[in-house]
């Protein structure tokens, strides 16, 4: 992909994988322009979504980008703070990501997942005015759905390896797989 074909993708919009009634709805923080120019959700080769995904046992093996439709095989989805697609999160305004969160509310309300699951803190605590929230399990619902904070698997986010991302990840799916937005 060539910087021009990049730079033109700017503040395009990647489509969401969703439907109603999911497991989990993983929520990006925005559409970096890599994914933006392919259409595939996290589609930069250097984020590590994809392969955390498959290492905390979510998917049976590593998906690509441009399989992200087999997803909602699997009861998960992909969806996005901010739609608009950036070089990088620190381009977006706070009023972004509050907006970001009042409409991201509506979409989880309407297709009830079980858990959302918003990958970076910051995002969370901007978008939300949440501003002590931590990585995990949150006191906050959207209605029944149930709300994780995951790590920003962007290669940028160097406090997190590839294993311990996984692991919060894997805390994430057993607490999906326990049946019940109560963890009951």
């Amino acid at each position: 992909m060539t910087p021009q074909e990049l730079q033109a993708a700017r503040d395009r919009i990647v489509p969401d994988v969703i439907a109603g009634g999911l497991s989990v709805l993983f929520c990006g923080i925005n559409p970096g322009l890599m994914s933006a120019a392919t259409g595939h959700h996290f589609a930069r080769p250097g984020n590590r979504f994809w392969p955390v995904l498959h290492r905390s046992g979510f998917t049976p093996r590593q998906l690509k980008p441009s399989e992200q439709d087999e997803l909602l095989l699997h009861g998960l989805g992909i969806t996005n703070v901010v739609a608009r697609a950036s070089a990088r999160a620190d381009e977006l305004t706070a009023e972004e990501f509050r907006e970001g969160g009042r409409l991201l509310a509506l979409k989880v309300e309407r297709l009830r997942p079980r858990w959302l699951a918003v990958a970076g803190v910051t995002a969370y605590r901007t978008a939300f005015d949440e501003p002590k929230a931590r990585t995990g399990p949150q006191d906050r619902m959207m209605g029944d759905t149930r709300i994780w904070v995951l790590p920003n698997p962007s290669g940028l986010n160097a406090h997190w390896t590839l294993e311990t991302m996984a692991e919060e990840f894997a805390r994430l799916r057993a607490a999906a797989q326990e049946g019940s937005p109560g963890g009951s």
